[in-house]
Formats: C-alpha cells, structure tokens, sequence
C-alpha cells in the first residue's frame, strides 16, 4: 500500500522502531494528492536527474521515480535512509545519508538538475543560502516550506513580506507561489500550513559583487522602518546615500520595502 496513506505510514514507521522526530523537523506528508500535485508542478522530464532533499520514509521519492529516471536522495535519518534502498534499485536512485548543509553537490550530481524537497523548516534559510546561489548547476528548485516563508519568499515591492530573502532569491531566481497545503495533509500535524514555492534560477549580472551587493539589502532590512540614508549612514555615508537615491530619483525618504531588484541593483552601483 502508498506509504503516505496514514495507517500505512505508522504501520511502516513502527516495524523500524522509528517515528517522526522533532529535532528533525520530520512531519511526512500524508496526501496524494498534493504528492501529485508537487510532481505535476515540476514538469519533470524522464531523462532529468532530480535531487531529493529529506525525503523520509520515501512516499514523495515513489512518485519521483515514476516521472524521472534518476533520483539522488539525500536523507540524514539513518534508518529513513537505509529504508529507501526498497525503492528502487541504484542506478536510478542513490541514497546518500549525509547533513544536506554538508552534501558535495558537485561531487554527487550531474548537471543541470532539479531540486525538490520538503524542506525542514528550522533549517529552510540556511538549505536556500547553499542551493540558490548556485545557478551553474540547478536550474529549478521546488520546496515545501511554512506559509509565511513561501509569503517573504515571493512577495514583491509595497508588500509587508517584502525582506531581504525576497530580493536575495530575486537576485538568483525568479520566485512563483505554487500552491498553499494544509497542516492536516502531514503527520505529526504541525502547527503552522505550508505551501510550494518554485524557483527557476538564473545568472545574476556578471558585473554585481553579490557577496557585497546582499551584505548592502541585508543591513537595510535589518533596520526596515528606517529610511535608507539612516541604516546605511553607518557603511556607507549619509551624503554619499543621499547623492544615490537623488541619481536614482528616489525620495531621500525611501525605505527598504520600497525598493525594486533594480533599484537595488542601481543603488548598490551607485554607492
């Protein structure tokens, strides 16, 4: 039986003396539906390899194998892991138990791939920071991720989720909202809904800093109810802040949720 449907998955759990752990953030979906729905909105091809990130007892992984033709796993639960060899034999799934933050991509993979993974949600930001940057080397990454993430994770200008991860994935991708999934679609049930945010990567401009320009977004979001000229006084100069918004024809008021990509990408240049 589908080992995402609840009893299946307990009854599995359970004959590998295991069960959801908490400093793992383990919370495994338990809907087909939405299963589907994540492999549907990918638009896998069978000739891609996919990178599986916390794939669990594997009911996410099943689905993958039946859309692509390699699926490279990487789970850090040791038992979840050896578990998944059932699944398939390893020339089209490779089960590596490693911590995803330590995991050598380059070593592992082949290139380009796609990234699809129930994130774990104490570790979302950290995961993100490893895997966008690298747009030589992925070129779409989907992941489940808590609702109010995936919300800064798309939101645009004007908006109050608008951050510094906002134009950080901007910068390296473009984000799109996929589609919300409830608490009651995992087990254990979490306390916050989640939702599937897509990233079809590209290549920043060639003649940004990025270490430099994000350092730049960072410092003014840190301090988002400020004007710029008043976070980045400090770094850069209150009257050199202010001949670049004036370039720019922006208001000497303008605050961190008002800026564009480009008008970051023109300011950073600018200063």
């Amino acid at each position: 039986m589908p080992i995402y449907r609840p009893t299946e998955l307990k009854k599995f759990l359970s004959s590998l003396s295991t069960g959801p752990k908490k400093h793992l953030s383990q919370n495994f979906l338990v809907d087909g539906n939405i299963l589907r729905k994540i492999v549907a909105v990918a638009q896998i091809q069978p000739n891609e390899t996919i990178l599986e990130i916390g794939p669990g007892p594997g009911a996410l992984t099943e689905c993958l194998l039946q859309a692509s033709s390699k699926v490279v796993a990487v789970e850090k639960d040791t038992l979840l892991s050896q578990s998944l060899r059932r699944l398939a034999p390893i020339d089209q799934l490779q089960i590596f138990t490693e911590d995803i933050l330590e995991f050598s991509f380059e070593k592992h993979l082949s290139f380009p791939t796609k990234v699809i993974a129930n994130l774990p949600y104490h570790l979302t930001a950290p995961i993100l920071g490893r895997l966008v940057p690298k747009t030589h080397l992925f070129n779409a990454i989907y992941v489940m991720v808590q609702e109010e993430v995936a919300r800064r994770m798309t939101a645009v200008k004007g908006s109050s989720d608008y951050s510094s991860l906002s134009v950080f994935l901007q910068f390296y991708s473009k984000p799109a909202y996929c589609f919300g999934v409830s608490r009651k679609c995992f087990y254990p049930v979490p306390k916050v809904d989640s939702a599937v945010v897509e990233l079809t990567l590209k290549t920043p401009p060639k003649d940004i800093d990025s270490e430099a320009f994000l350092k730049l977004v960072h410092l003014a979001f840190n301090q988002r109810r400020k004007t710029l000229r008043a976070s980045l006084k400090e770094t850069y100069g209150a009257d050199v802040i202010e001949k670049a918004l004036a370039i720019l024809d922006l208001a000497p008021t303008t605050r961190p949720e008002e800026m564009t990509l480009e008008d970051w990408l023109k300011l950073f240049q600018k200063i």
